[in-house]
């Protein structure tokens, strides 16, 4: 019978070879790859993000659980539904024009991959503008935007305004994170929330998605 508190501790761990063998048992053993995903993976990954937050874990530790879960989930993939996750969010991240740093956001996007959502991530230097295409084209719930320079936080506001100018700030909800940024300044520029790390950016993230369903 599938345990999947051994999934999730040897998600935690960090442990590749384990995990990936207990999702196959549990394949096996004809358990729905929707109650793999959920009940083992992302629970998993869901402390992994507290732990992170807590600073019990670390990104090198953070970046090898994501890479667990991303094995795991593509074995998975064939046998989810269409749809077929934990949020089924359409997420938008990127590094604001300007700022060319990407550690932070991939890591962020990795970490809302594993919570189950639909991430699309468009890498740095991302002009407002292609921020509002991106969102009418993927039909995007939730927007996410780096900034690790004093300088490029401004172009958060130019986007969030551009957002808001294209008519679709009702539809989407939108994140701001980076080393300068702070709550009061997502506050100022009208952003939903603000995160300080990955998991807590995760967290946030299904947190607003379920807000508005």
């Amino acid at each position: 019978m599938t345990d999947f508190n051994s999934m999730i501790d040897a998600l935690v761990a960090c442990d590749t070879d384990r995990v990936t063998q207990l999702v196959n048992a549990a394949i096996t053993e004809g358990i729905a790859a929707s109650d793999i995903l959920n009940n083992g993976l992302i629970a998993g990954m869901d402390i992994v993000g507290e732990r992170m937050e807590n600073g019990d874990m670390f990104i090198p530790e953070v970046l090898m659980a994501a890479q667990a879960m991303g094995q795991c989930v593509a074995v998975l993939k064939p046998l989810l539904g269409e749809g077929e996750s934990a949020t089924g969010a359409s997420v938008l991240i990127g590094t604001v024009k300007g700022d060319l740093h990407d550690i932070g956001k991939n890591l962020v996007a990795m970490m809302m991959e594993s919570a189950g959502m639909e991430v699309h991530n468009l890498g740095v230097d991302i002009a407002p503008e292609n921020f509002v295409a991106m969102i009418k084209e993927k039909n995007t719930q939730i927007v996410c935007l780096s900034a690790l320079l004093t300088t490029t936080m401004p172009m958060m506001k130019q986007t969030v305004d551009a957002i808001v100018e294209s008519g679709l700030r009702d539809q989407v909800k939108i994140l701001v994170g980076g080393a300068p940024v702070t709550q009061a300044f997502a506050d100022e520029i009208g952003a939903d929330g603000f995160a300080a790390d990955a998991g807590a950016a995760s967290k946030l993230a299904k947190a607003l998605v379920n807000e508005t369903r």
